[in-house]
């Protein structure tokens, strides 16, 4: 008689990853940010207007505000609406590099957090950054987010 052996598979328990945007360059952090997402671990991102959007100060902000102009000709009242908060530009960032109408994605943007600052309930918890999305060059050929997001309204101040 062959014996049934039944595999017993543990569901991965989700670790939380507790990142530090400080100086890291934006597209790659969200890239970064995007594929631990996906894989089932949860992510706080702190710190996000200290994120840096490479490019020349001028040609970037001219980008930015030509964005803000796309609206739905038809109604232009009902959207797109445009995030104008770092942690908004961050989270919206992220979920461009989503599946985010499927089921796989939907659930990896709910375990996203994202925060201005460092919240209180975060302070004594250390941060760790990822290898490969910090700024290199110098910090004249970058424009950090809270830059961007000052000029295209947000009220919460430039550092």
């Amino acid at each position: 008689m062959a014996s049934d052996t039944t595999a017993i598979v543990k569901a991965k328990q989700p670790s939380v990853r507790y990142v530090d945007a400080t100086g890291q360059i934006a597209g790659r952090l969200c890239s970064n940010i995007a594929k631990t997402l996906l894989n089932g671990d949860r992510v706080v991102v702190v710190n996000a207007e200290k994120t840096l959007v490479s490019g020349k100060r001028g040609s970037v902000m001219r980008s930015w505000l030509e964005y803000l102009k796309i609206a739905s000709v038809v109604h232009p009242k009902h959207g797109p609406f445009h995030s104008r908060t770092p942690d908004g530009i961050i989270t919206r960032m992220v979920r461009g590099m989503v599946p985010r109408r499927k089921p796989k994605g939907e659930t990896a943007m709910k375990r996203l957090r994202v925060y201005v600052g460092v919240p209180e309930k975060f302070a004594k918890i250390k941060f760790q950054t990822f290898d490969d999305t910090a700024a290199t060059k110098p910090p004249a050929y970058y424009v950090s987010l809270s830059e961007i997001a000052g000029r295209i309204g947000w009220k919460g101040g430039t550092s």
